[in-house]
């Protein structure tokens, strides 16, 4: 089996690589599962990106994120490098597809997005930590209601 990995990987961390960039094409994938493309708003699609993150079933394989994102911080030289700011900066993107377009370029626009990925992320590393799906949901959507406040439609 080793011998295996080394030929198609070169070596473990290589290989370790080629899981991280799958783990990633799989998490961009998500939006289209989510079918994020058909809503135009930032406060809908944190909704639906947070159900699909409490999700019970999904536990396993957010676990296996926060590990790799967690590992990028600590050994950023290692197989891990890059993962944590990738993912940051994938999502960030995905979040802006569903800004509505005079939004998206603004500062107040980049700032909305970045608190809610903020919020999603805040929210599962503590739901992982604790599986208060309640308490993490009620506080998620608590801040949905700030975020619709502050909706601009007009900007």
């Amino acid at each position: 089996m080793a011998g295996l990995v080394m030929f198609l990987f070169d070596n473990k961390d290589g290989l370790l690589r080629a899981l991280l960039e799958r783990a990633r094409a799989d998490e961009l994938e998500l939006p289209a599962r989510l079918r994020l493309a058909d809503l135009v708003g930032l406060a809908d699609t944190v909704e639906q990106v947070w159900s699909w993150l409490a999700a019970a079933e999904h536990r396993p394989l957010l676990r296996l994120w926060a590990e790799a994102y967690t590992r990028s911080l600590v050994e950023p030289d290692g197989p891990w490098a890059g993962f944590g700011r990738a993912t940051v900066e994938d999502w960030l993107d995905v979040l802006a597809a569903c800004q509505p377009e005079p939004e998206r370029d603004v500062p107040d626009g980049v700032l909305r997005r970045t608190a809610a990925l903020a919020v999603l992320r805040g929210a599962l590393l503590d739901l992982l930590a604790t599986d208060d799906e309640q308490r993490l949901t009620a506080a998620v959507h608590h801040q949905l209601a700030l975020l619709r406040s502050g909706d601009h439609p007009d900007v």
